[in-house]
């Protein structure tokens, strides 16, 4: 079981009813199907054919082989609220899905990542101010690429270092190399997995600080390796693997049970797997993840885990940092990390990474909403939110107060199109 359940011997629990696919009764406490006690979506502001069309959606999708499966999860002012699994965890071998399904996490693993961190600093021992090269002094002296007409590197020394603040906020220079086709993009690993695959934690250190910044620290904006520098800090400063560091100060904390970096023979069978044709291109796909060993906890796109984990990870940050009692961070510490950390000097290119996000910021692993348009995205200022390149999604919204999470494994393009069309159903659903 995820929470600790209080006895409640005189109650009567009222069988959850399903009607369209989604949960509509509610329950008295939670069940071990459950990972927040469960109300009515109407209840909780949501209507009736509103629901009806995220039903929809859903199998539609998955009927016109558009997606494999999904499981959705929905809180509203900390109740369950959606709770459904759709389609199959393998079309291929047409094993059904279910909501215990396991789901490659990609980039949400980021955000575990900024908050273990944030554990940290809460001790003191870590200062966001403190540069990279405390823990590993080979990002010391640090250089500056720029990319000459004739495809040449110049480099010039880095004017400043790398921080811990710019890790947790990609402004640190470190790139993906499979998010761009220069010559400084091509010294780099393709992505977090890519690296774990072929890198352990001290060849990808070696990797990144041989290789040129594509910009200077602290200046703009630009998707990378930060939050995998950053597992691996908290690795130097532990003596301990990332995965025992997030299980000890964030997993055991909030009940996520089936969260973890390295598969098990137990586990293994419960994984989703994505459509063998991508549905945009035509051409064959696949997720390396699913079969490579790796060779470090990347905390930039490693870890696995279900949309029941998730969403209990999620609540918890709407909550200010504690569920069911239990506190992983303070309300002071997630509101420093779910603001904006960009202001106005730092060149924001969010939207060259997530088309929708014009009018976010980025706080500490997160994006932040600054503005209430502008955005292809609906939803309402300080909404926070990021997802994975498998086709994961997580958002949280305070003046909602609601937390959704959908996991799949669509790694196609497509994934960036159905943010935008969950987004649009969510928020559609709510009638007040």
């Amino acid at each position: 079981m995820k929470a600790k359940i209080n006895a409640i011997t005189s109650a009567m629990v009222t069988a959850a009813a399903i009607s369209g696919g989604i949960l509509h009764a509610a329950q008295a406490q939670i069940t071990p199907a459950s990972p927040l006690p469960v109300a009515s979506p109407q209840s909780q502001g949501f209507s009736t054919e509103g629901l009806k069309r995220i039903d929809t959606f859903f199998k539609r999708e998955i009927a016109n082989n558009q997606m494999p499966g999904a499981v959705l999860a929905v809180a509203k002012n900390g109740k369950l609220v959606i709770y459904e699994a759709y389609g199959y965890r393998n079309k291929a071998t047409n094993t059904p899905m279910t909501k215990d399904t396991i789901f490659e996490l990609a980039s949400m693993t980021k955000i575990m990542t900024a908050v273990s961190a944030l554990t940290f600093y809460e001790q003191g021992n870590l200062t966001l101010k403190s540069p990279v090269s405390l823990w590993f002094p080979q990002f010391k002296d640090m250089k500056v690429g720029q990319v000459g007409a004739d495809g040449t590197i110049t480099t010039a020394p880095a004017k400043q270092q790398i921080t811990v603040q710019d890790l947790m906020r990609h402004t640190n220079g470190l790139t993906y190399g499979g998010r761009g086709a220069t010559p400084i993009h091509k010294q780099f690993p393709e992505g977090s997995v890519a690296s774990a695959i072929q890198y352990n934690g001290p060849e990808v250190l070696d990797k990144l600080s041989s290789a040129a910044l594509l910009h200077e620290p602290g200046t703009v904006w630009n998707y990378g390796f930060g939050l995998d520098v950053l597992g691996l800090i908290q690795e130097k400063m532990t003596g301990k693997p990332l995965s025992e560091i997030m299980r000890e100060r964030i997993w055991n904390k909030v009940g996520m049970v089936d969260t973890g970096f390295t598969k098990t023979v137990k586990n293994e069978a419960r994984f989703a797997h994505p459509l063998p044709v991508d549905p945009v291109t035509g051409k064959p796909q696949s997720m390396a993840i699913l079969t490579a060993t790796l060779k470090y906890d990347c905390g930039g796109g490693c870890a696995y885990g279900t949309a029941s984990d998730y969403l209990r990870f999620g609540q918890m940050l709407l909550n200010g940092g504690t569920i069911d009692g239990k506190r992983v961070l303070g309300p002071q510490t997630v509101a420093f990390m779910t603001s904006d950390h960009l202001g106005t000097e730092i060149k924001n290119e969010l939207t060259n990474t997530e088309a929708g996000r014009a009018g976010y910021g980025f706080g500490l692993s997160v994006a932040v909403r600054k503005d209430r348009g502008i955005a292809a995205i609906n939803g309402n200022i300080g909404d926070y939110t990021w997802n994975g390149a498998y086709g994961t999604t997580f958002w949280a919204d305070p003046k909602e107060k609601l937390v959704v999470v959908m996991m799949a494994a669509a790694p196609g393009e497509i994934r960036k199109e159905y943010r935008e069309r969950l987004n649009a159903l969510i928020y559609g659903a709510l009638e007040k």
